[in-house]
């Protein structure tokens, strides 16, 4: 869907830009590689909101396991557990987790429900670049509050990511992108990257007063779900991603792994926008376009999610506002198609 992102480099969106990231995290093993998010095709709707449901449209309606199990998930090829040294059969030292441990049985799944923390929209309208700066300022506060309790019970030591803003071309550890497109997460110095010319364009391209609202929910939304990757940053799921996915011998496994990790930050980010849904507020018109935008996104690498897929996680994430309820890595394959 929107961005996601994860450990070792960045890749572009599409299948090629994919294809180049693997070739990247194999030769480098850099555990901060982050895919930056799609889009989604701008069509705002001025239809009437109803409650939104918890299932995707035309796809299984079967939940997927949302409490931590003691065997591995379905899918396409199992999650690899020798990605830590397991040489002698009776270790001197603690291995800790494995890596399928810290993605399907991460602590974070059984930390409970997100509390609001009564985050209000900026005043300001991201029809400036100084507009949306303050927007992402008011959102970061807002997303520390929120989550530092979490990722500390989780076992975690909680701190603030970076957030740069760009138009033009951005230099990142994990490499140069161009405003062309979408926003990212560099986990190698745990860093957002927010896309100006995206945002302060998508405010001012359209003169619909819901139009404005979609772009204000888009913003929203990103934010949050690039802010999902750094807490899979801080809890060694991004970690443990790259280094799965390290191990697939496949193509179509390594697209399904990244599925995993973008689902489960846009399910994170709505987690937070649920949680904070009367105070923001997500209400009238704002509930109308932030349903159709979870509901519309872009996934031409196949590697984000199709977009009913997409629509249920983002609602699993709303209405459940509990990690446990955005365990993509448990799931079945056909739950992260």
């Amino acid at each position: 869907m929107i961005a996601l992102f994860v450990v070792l480099g960045v890749v572009v969106v599409g299948v090629i830009g994919l294809k180049i990231a693997s070739s990247i995290l194999k030769s480098n093993d850099d555990p901060s590689y982050a895919e930056p998010t799609t889009t989604s095709s701008y069509s705002p709707t001025t239809e009437p909101t109803t409650e939104p449901s918890t299932e995707p449209s035309g796809q299984p309606t079967t939940k997927p396991t949302v409490r931590p199990t003691t065997t591995r998930p379905t899918t396409q090829a199992p999650l690899p557990t020798t990605s830590r040294s397991t040489a002698s059969s009776t270790p001197t030292t603690n291995p800790g987790p494995s890596d399928t441990d810290l993605v399907v049985r991460n602590k974070l799944y059984k930390v409970g429900a997100m509390r609001s923390v009564n985050c209000k929209e900026s005043k300001s309208r991201q029809s400036t670049a100084a507009g949306a700066r303050a927007n992402y300022k008011n959102l970061l506060a807002c997303l520390n509050k929120a989550w530092a309790p979490m990722i500390t019970k989780a076992g975690g030591r909680f701190r603030s990511p970076n957030v740069i803003t760009f138009s033009g071309t951005v230099q990142s550890p994990c490499g140069a992108h161009s405003d062309t497109g979408p926003p990212f997460f560099c986990g190698t110095n745990d860093t957002i990257y927010m896309n100006l010319t995206q945002d302060v364009g998508n405010y001012n391209s359209y003169p619909q007063s819901y139009s404005k609202v979609w772009a204000r929910m888009w913003m929203l939304h990103q934010f949050a779900h690039e802010y999902g990757h750094h807490v899979q940053n801080q809890t060694g799921i991004l970690q443990a991603y790259a280094r799965i996915r390290y191990e697939r011998a496949t193509y179509t496994q390594e697209l399904q792994d990244s599925r995993r990790l973008e689902l489960q930050a846009s399910c994170f980010s709505d987690i937070f926008i649920g949680s904070n849904r009367r105070s923001y507020p997500i209400t009238g018109q704002s509930l109308v376009q932030w349903r159709w935008l979870i509901a519309n996104t872009i996934d031409n690498g196949n590697d984000h999610g199709a977009p009913p897929i997409h629509n249920y996680w983002a609602l699993r994430g709303w209405n459940g506002r509990n990690p446990n309820a955005c365990n993509t890595w448990a799931a079945s394959a056909a739950q992260v198609k």
